[in-house]
């Protein structure tokens, strides 16, 4: 059986080709294979932006949503993490049938340990980080901001996204053992077996062994291709 992972496709993101990146991204779930497939894992940042009220969702996005339906049907388990960009998901994905996780979450995958999440916040972080963070996460702010109308709260959460990194075009520069995540995942393993650990965020594709041996993957954004991982039981390895 397969098990697919994916993040950081910041859908909605005005930057090299909106439509033809959500295309790219319909294109790789309508090509998972129900039949040999066990689950999908989209880890954080699938959307650039995304807030969602009680009866109110972001217009558009139909095809995706429809894919990832198919694949709910089909018996295929779908997994999400909320991301720094599409931290306010309260019912809906829910409602198609996906399955939120809360990073770190440890999960089995065919006898294997991988601890799995966006990747934000997680090791030492800078105060003004931590502090954005909580307000993002507050249910009081949250609330507040639910009193907007859907109009204007868009165009101010849009306006935001646009001034990211991505769409300034900022290259991230990993930085190994001196890098938060990294030392998370170190200490991590230390309290806990992982084999294999595998996050987003950080826009940058990186794979290599901790001091432990445990695999460290981050996984790249898709602004410049299409990519995922997918791991095969029956060879115990990603293909």
């Amino acid at each position: 059986m397969l098990t697919y992972f994916a993040s950081d496709v910041h859908l909605g993101l005005d930057v090299k080709g909106p439509a033809a990146r959500e295309a790219r991204f319909v294109a790789f779930l309508r090509s998972i294979d129900p039949s040999v497939t066990e689950s999908l894992f989209l880890l954080g940042d699938i959307w650039d932006f995304w807030y969602e009220y009680r009866d109110v969702v972001p217009k558009g996005y139909t095809r995706v949503f429809a894919a990832v339906q198919d694949l709910v049907d089909a018996g295929v388990k779908v997994y999400f993490f909320q991301g720094n960009h599409d931290v306010w998901t309260y019912r809906y994905f829910e409602e198609l049938g996906m399955k939120r996780l809360v990073q770190p979450a440890v999960v089995d995958v065919s006898g294997k340990k991988f601890c799995l999440g966006h990747g934000d916040g997680l090791g030492p972080a800078p105060a003004g980080y931590r502090f954005l963070r909580r307000v993002f996460h507050s249910r009081f702010l949250q609330m507040l901001f639910s009193s907007l109308h859907p109009w204007l709260a868009f165009r101010l959460g849009n306006g935001w996204s646009k001034n990211n990194r991505l769409a300034r075009h900022e290259e991230y520069v990993f930085r190994g053992a001196d890098e938060p995540l990294h030392k998370f995942a170190v200490d991590f393993a230390s309290r806990q077996h992982v084999d294999c650990f595998v996050f987003g965020h950080y826009h940058v594709s990186v794979d290599y062994r901790l001091p432990g041996g445990e695999r460290f993957i981050v996984l790249k954004d898709w602004l410049d291709g299409s990519p995922f991982l997918c791991y095969d039981s029956s060879v115990g390895d990603f293909v």
